[in-house]
């Protein structure tokens, strides 16, 4: 069975492909890459691999060491995840009191043990050096049979000394058509799939939110009535989306629709094909727009998003910014 099954990930699985084979399998990985890309299912496809009794480094999908894997009942694959409250990090106490005694009497019953940690790099902030440094000490002393696999979006948020224990393996952001299929299965109507994987960015996770009750649809909505309300001048109709956007829990991929939506117009004044554009559903309204904006114009709008987007993680108002951008662009 191998990594078959996960799709777009070539150069990641080639990687953990070729340590199989010759039986060098790191004693910790870092997997790095967006959600919703793979990450997970490679690690679960690696311990498979490696514990097979059937295929051992290849896996054979249906023996019974396979199958207590993908139940979460095998002692010699465990994954830990953040916890649920606070910052989420895992406490020293945790990392000292169950998982160092489970690295020096592992594996339990197969031929390696494999610990899994999603979203390490909430579990193990840089900022909580404490829990973080507990984990460095076992990866520094490792035991031959026990596997460190963590997975980050964000490894920069790792202490430097954790990530340079671990081999890097990248994973890339799934393409459209792999998205497509994936939308597709989930049995999400074809009119929705175009704006979610426009603004998913290329995470499978990400497009299937999106999807979910036309999100995407409506958010993409929300940036061409702003443009509108923009392009006519119409004062009480922005005052009414600042305000509006401003409570919107969604405001992010509002913004982030209208940045996408410039980028189009933009890139429809260039004359770009329309399977290039990020909303090439909606090709023939970019292309009407991009006959009456100029592409320098749009690309000023989509440095005004950004900046936004920046003052509002400095903790801006939020509807002053939105009235600050929106007025500026009228």
């Amino acid at each position: 069975m191998g990594f078959s099954h996960i799709r777009a990930q070539e150069a990641a699985h080639a990687v953990l492909e070729n340590a199989l084979t010759h039986d060098k399998l790191a004693q910790a990985y870092l997997f790095v890459g967006p959600s919703g890309v793979g990450k997970q299912s490679t690690a679960l496809s690696l311990a498979r691999a490696r514990l097979c009794e059937v295929r051992p480094g290849e896996g054979c999908g249906s023996c019974e060491v396979e199958k207590r894997i993908d139940d979460g009942t095998h002692p010699d694959v465990r994954i830990f995840t953040p916890r649920d409250e606070g910052n989420r990090n895992l406490q020293v106490e945790f990392v000292r009191e169950e998982l160092l005694p489970l690295t020096k009497f592992a594996p339990f019953e197969a031929r390696a043990t494999f610990l899994i940690f999603p979203e390490a790099d909430v579990s193990f902030p840089v900022q909580h050096a404490e829990s973080a440094n507990a984990l460095l000490k076992t990866l520094e002393e490792p035991r031959p049979a026990v596997h460190f696999l963590l997975l980050s979006e964000r490894p920069d948020r790792l202490l430097p000394t954790i990530r340079s224990r671990c081999q890097r393996v990248r994973f890339s952001p799934l393409p459209a058509d792999v998205l497509e299929d994936i939308l597709a299965a989930h049995d999400v109507p074809a009119e929705s799939r175009a704006p979610a994987i426009a603004l998913c960015g290329g995470r499978a996770d990400r497009a299937l939110e999106l999807a979910e009750e036309d999100l995407a649809v409506r958010m993409l909505d929300v940036a061409v009535a702003v443009d509108r309300a923009v392009g006519e001048r119409k004062g009480g109709t922005l005052l009414e989306l600042c305000e509006s956007l401003a409570r919107d829990e969604h405001r992010d991929i509002a913004l982030e629709s209208l940045s996408l939506y410039y980028r189009d117009v933009a890139a429809a004044a260039l004359e770009v094909p329309d399977e290039q554009l990020a909303f090439r559903h909606r090709a023939e309204l970019i292309r009407e727009r991009a006959r009456t904006l100029a592409p320098a114009v749009a690309a000023e709008r989509v440095a005004a998003i950004a900046e936004l987007g920046e003052a509002l993680e400095r903790n801006a108002n939020p509807q002053v910014a939105l009235e600050g951008l929106f007025f500026g662009m009228s």
